[in-house]
């Protein structure tokens, strides 16, 4: 089950690629510069269930999560949204534009690459480097934090969709792990005493 959930974790990252290849594919059928052969009914299909399933896994991962939420105290925070943005956002620019995936060989490399990404992306726990997040308004922060009532500083790498604040707070988190948790915004924040 977890890896099933990190594996739509990695597709959820590539949705707006996949938005944008779909659009291609879709201008080119309509332009009727592509028919509607196998190949490209298959490109469609698989676009379509990409997205569901990437959107499906932010979903699943993101707020029906059941993990138990810690509450913790906030010691210090970096935003590091841009460090991992825009190295990633220049994958899409190089899958959508000039990939042409109404050849096989072009369609069978799309999909080698994709694999190889996501070898490494879930080995390497890089669950947090995801452009949909951060389109959505999530910002990605490196944190170091006390679980509420032990003395023992931790770092994780944590979403909060917004700015956050570290100054007479503390949150709750479902710590899913130090690459990827969330700021549980159905237990609200609660002040500090």
């Amino acid at each position: 089950m977890k890896f099933i959930k990190n594996l739509l974790l990695y597709i959820s990252a590539f949705v707006p690629m996949y938005v944008l290849i779909l659009i291609k594919l879709l201008a080119e059928l309509f332009n009727k510069n592509l028919s509607f052969n196998v190949l490209n009914t298959l490109n469609l299909t698989t676009l379509i269930l990409l997205i569901l399933l990437g959107i499906w896994g932010l979903v699943w991962n993101v707020f029906l999560n059941n993990e138990d939420s810690v509450e913790i105290e906030i010691i210090s925070k970096q935003n590091i949204t841009d460090q991992h943005f825009l190295g990633y956002f220049s994958l899409f620019v190089f899958f959508a534009i000039p990939l042409d995936l109404s050849y096989v060989s072009g369609y069978l490399i799309y999909v080698v690459i994709l694999i190889l990404i996501g070898i490494v992306y879930i080995n390497n726990g890089l669950y947090y480097i995801n452009p949909l997040l951060n389109i959505l308004g999530y910002n990605f922060y490196d944190i170091s934090y006390n679980e509420k009532g032990k003395n023992q500083k931790r770092h994780a790498k944590i979403f909060y969709k917004g700015n956050l604040i570290i100054e007479n707070k503390s949150y709750w988190v479902k710590l899913k792990n130090t690459n990827f948790s969330f700021i549980d915004r159905r237990q609200k924040s609660s002040k500090k005493v």
